[in-house]
């Protein structure tokens, strides 16, 4: 199921996507958890810099 999903983002206009991953805090429990998307190459500092 992996090479399908690689070989679909390697065509097309996917190629303007990136996978982010981000380090969040819980407030309750103190713990980090990670959150990943697929956004954008020119959104990506924006992504990072929101909470």
């Amino acid at each position: 199921m992996a090479k399908k999903v690689v070989a679909t983002l390697k065509t097309g206009d996917s190629r303007g996507y990136a996978k982010v991953i981000k380090m969040v805090k819980s407030p309750k429990t103190g713990a980090y958890t990670f959150k990943e998307q697929m956004v954008l190459s020119d959104q990506v500092k924006s992504f990072l810099a929101s909470k």
